[in-house]
């Protein structure tokens, strides 16, 4: 009997499903090991290489299922007693399994000897190569749990945070953040949601929760964290108190609210967001009435750290699909890497991708300095972060649409990555704030809190200490002083119209001396200082549309730094922008 069965080696669509995304990712290993020391690296290089299997096998057919198959709310039972119950679909719990059970991305900076937060990050990055929204909650959590631990008090730290911490997925608590309200998304001073304080039989304050809050990701966590204004508070943002709101009662009876619906969204499809109405709920005041919002923007600045990982995670994974369509499909005789033209469209998605890369890795290494009471690294984590949220989540949207274009028409159908990754990546620059409200925070930081100074003061500091070229040096230190300018005007004459652009610049400048202080520390592979000198002319210079420029002469290179094999430092400085005129 004749075998139809397929071969993948005769159907010319290539499939990367069983590949490896740790081991074909060429640069992170070593660039993981540069940040983190050899001794850390190789306690956590087995495990990387045991996620990067998963994530392209089990945990990818996982995650599209899950994608498919969203939750469902069950308001009631059939004898219409009150249920409010989420459906989640089994391989999503699957999942959460891995990401809260087995690798402890929630809870793994509040255990005791908790290692680096480079560590959890990297990992994540990885784990969201598969699984996008589920990278919400374990975010949320893990924000939780620091908030309370910051804030809270003894008693409330003491009864949740065994749960928070835990691994064990039968008994532990997942969080949430309760904030945006229909006539208060960025404007979080319009919020309306009521809080009324009482004293209970046994003299103990009580906080209850009226209002309704709009959308509530992880809509049936355990634990959420809530702005609301106490009755006698003033208006605005100075009236704002923060509480800890629980699922369930001490007494174990269901908490005073209401899930109404979930919501029907563009991606993220396998997490639960939905609309929540609280009816006097029980909540607990998280420190002081007034300081609400200055609190919750802790958490909020780790989830747009969380935002910005993700978001570099989008963009590998969508490199790496376009890598092996590239390395592996056949046209015109030659296979698709082979040709100039894709070569320059994959370098377009590179360099984005190593961008945000670079950029989570030093805000992770610094947050751990700044969590030590370093006020330089923490003023220098103040204003990478909202840096790397605004553009590395924008960047990503253009990438994993660049990325499904290489795959050609196949890539627009579901049973596919692709189109996953272009709804996930879209989410990026609408949560935690717009990509406007994100880059007004930027300016915020730079100016009124002195965090411009201190980045300015700490890449000087990293340039001196990298022993690059000296052309290289005197380039990324001209490119850099000039986007420190830029957006130090843009914020003190409040030229808002003005501040995307300059949020822009910094962060492509910073990302250019990171990139190039990280190829001196993995030398004698210049690659990354290549990819540095590409930032600056493609990103930082000017280029006449009109002036097509000769790229024969780099031909060679430019696809080296595609194949992604080391560059020597004598390639890496022939793509050196020497004038302005240079750039392409």
């Amino acid at each position: 009997m004749q075998d139809i069965r397929p071969d993948a080696r005769t159907s010319n669509i290539p499939d990367s499903r069983g590949i490896n995304f740790f081991n074909k990712d060429a640069s992170f290993g070593a660039l993981l090991k540069s940040y983190l020391g050899e001794t850390a690296y190789r306690g956590i290089e087995e495990q990387l290489v045991d996620l990067g299997q998963r994530a392209s096998d089990e945990l990818d057919a996982w995650a599209t299922n899950a994608d498919h198959h969203p939750p469902e709310l069950r308001q009631r039972t059939r004898r219409g007693e009150a249920l409010q119950h989420i459906d989640k679909h089994p391989d999503y719990v699957a999942l959460e399994r891995v990401a809260y059970g087995e690798l402890g991305l929630a809870a793994m900076s509040h255990r005791e000897n908790a290692p680096p937060p480079l560590v959890k990050y990297a990992l994540t990055y990885l784990f969201v190569q598969a699984e996008f929204g589920l990278c919400c909650p374990v975010s949320m959590t893990d924000s939780l749990t620091r908030t309370l631990r910051r804030f809270g008090t003894k008693a409330l730290i003491e009864r949740y945070l065994p749960m928070l911490a835990s691994q064990d997925f039968d008994t532990l608590y997942q969080g949430a953040m309760f904030m945006t309200e229909q006539a208060a998304g960025s404007d979080v001073g319009r919020i309306a949601t009521r809080a009324t304080r009482s004293v209970d039989a046994h003299g103990n304050e009580v906080w209850k929760l009226t209002g309704d809050k709009w959308f509530c990701s992880n809509a049936d966590a355990d634990l959420a964290m809530v702005l609301a204004r106490p009755d006698d508070a003033p208006d605005g943002i100075k009236g704002l108190a923060l509480f800890l709101l629980p699922k369930t009662r001490e007494d174990g009876t269901r908490n005073a609210y209401r899930i109404v619906r979930l919501k029907d969204k563009l991606g993220s499809r396998s997490m639960a967001s939905g609309e929540i109405v609280l009816e006097g709920a029980h909540a607990y005041l998280i420190g002081e009435v007034g300081r609400g919002f200055h609190q919750m923007a802790d958490m909020i600045n780790m989830s747009r750290l969380s935002n910005g990982v993700r978001a570099a995670g989008l963009m590998r994974r969508a490199l790496t699909e376009a890598l092996h369509v590239a390395r592996n499909r056949e046209a015109f005789g030659r296979k698709l890497i082979d040709m100039p033209l894709m070569q320059r469209q994959l370098l377009k998605l590179m360099l984005p991708a190593e961008q945000a890369r670079s950029m989570f890795m030093q805000i992770a290494t610094l947050l751990a300095r700044a969590d030590r009471g370093d006020a330089l690294a923490a003023k220098c984590v103040r204003i990478l972060t909202p840096l790397i949220k605004f553009r590395a989540c924008r960047d990503a949207r253009r990438v994993t649409g660049d990325a499904m274009e290489v795959r050609g028409g196949v890539g627009y159908i579901e049973e596919w990555a692709d189109p996953r990754l272009v709804r996930d990546a879209h989410l990026g620059s609408i949560w935690e704030g717009t990509s406007n409200i994100v880059a007004l925070d930027v300016a915020r930081a730079a100016r009124r809190e002195g965090a411009l100074d201190a980045l300015a003061h700490y890449a000087g500091a990293m340039l001196d200490d990298c022993a690059l070229p000296s052309a290289s040096t005197a380039m990324l230190r001209d490119v850099f002083a000039r986007a420190c300018s830029a957006l130090d005007s843009v914020a003190e004459c409040g030229r808002d119209e003005s501040v995307r652009e300059a949020a822009s610049a910094l962060y492509h400048a910073s990302t250019a001396v990171l990139m190039a202080a990280e190829a001196a520390r993995v030398a004698p592979d210049h690659r990354r200082l290549a990819l540095a000198h590409l930032i600056v002319r493609h990103k930082l210079m000017p280029r006449d549309p009109l002036a097509p420029h000769d790229v024969c002469d780099d031909a060679p290179l430019l696809r080296k730094l595609v194949d992604e094999t080391p560059v020597t430092i004598d390639e890496a400085m022939t793509l050196l922008p020497r004038r302005a005129g240079d750039a392409r």
